[in-house]
């Protein structure tokens, strides 16, 4: 393990649909980029689709670390360039229902199984599924920080209330950190994220932390049409620097862990420090 703090994102959505999955890609790319070893988790075990963004086809997946099948070492897929960033993938499966609804000793097994892993990498990001399944409870409970994307439409306002509400009433968690994506204007996500803001300090006592905003912005289709991060094959488009964005601030959150977390375990929670 490196001196500094591994950071730990979950990153999630109330519903399908918001961009979460290309969000977390592209955030693992800038990253990375920036010269963090980076891993990114495919959490959804039941849809993933990491490994159809990329175009990659590999042969192990997080599932067969779960019934200790692999070690983890052996289905980590390395995505990043020659002489570039270290960037790796540790793919899901999907059709698995079985393991839709992990629980709390099935997280604890992996957890202890991927631990040694994990401790290589600066920035850990869990791309969780959609919704608020028992598997997406679990690994937004190992995070240090949790990730909500959502979007202007009212559905993702809703679910992304309902999600925040069930994480704060089964595991006590208060601190989320809040991404407005495919925004057209300034004023949609200022009023967006304030009627989320307002509904979780009315009924649940506290408020989301805005991180940044990433806009409408036709370049992210055509990148996943070609199966690559936005940031590698459009790195000047406005929900490119966007994301660049993002990245920055999460990297100060990483810097706030390193003075705080040094020597501890790299998945845990961590008190409202941004």
């Amino acid at each position: 393990m490196n001196d500094a703090a591994t950071l730990s994102v979950a990153v999630m959505s109330g519903k399908g649909g918001v961009g979460k999955s290309n969000i977390a890609l592209n955030l693992g790319y800038a990253l990375s980029q920036a010269g963090n070893p980076l891993l990114l988790m495919d959490c959804d075990l039941g849809l993933a689709n990491l490994d159809v963004l990329l175009g990659i086809a590999p042969e192990g997946n997080l599932q067969q670390v779960i019934m200790d099948e692999r070690a983890a070492a052996d289905i980590i897929y390395p995505i990043s360039e020659k002489g570039r960033g270290h960037f790796d993938i540790l793919p899901a499966a999907s059709g698995v229902p079985e393991l839709a609804e992990m629980n709390g000793d099935m997280r604890d097994l992996l957890l202890r199984r991927l631990e040694p892993e994990l401790q290589k990498y600066s920035v850990v990001l869990l791309d969780l599924g959609a919704g608020i399944n028992g598997t997406v409870r679990s690994f937004a409970a190992m995070a240090a920080v949790r990730l909500l994307i959502m979007t202007p439409e009212p559905t993702s306002l809703t679910d992304s209330y309902s999600l925040i509400k069930v994480l704060n009433a089964q595991l006590g968690i208060r601190d989320f950190l809040v991404v407005v994506n495919d925004v057209e204007t300034k004023e949609e996500e200022t009023a967006l994220f304030e009627r989320l803001s307002l509904a979780c300090e009315r009924f649940l006592g506290f408020a989301p932390v805005l991180l940044g905003t990433v806009r409408h912005d036709p370049a992210m289709p055509r990148a996943v049409c070609r199966q690559q991060p936005l940031l590698k094959v459009e790195p000047e488009a406005p929900a490119a620097k966007d994301i660049l964005r993002l990245a920055g601030e999460l990297l100060k959150i990483r810097g706030v862990m390193a003075g705080r977390l040094k020597g501890n375990p790299v998945l845990t929670d961590l008190p409202n420090f941004y």
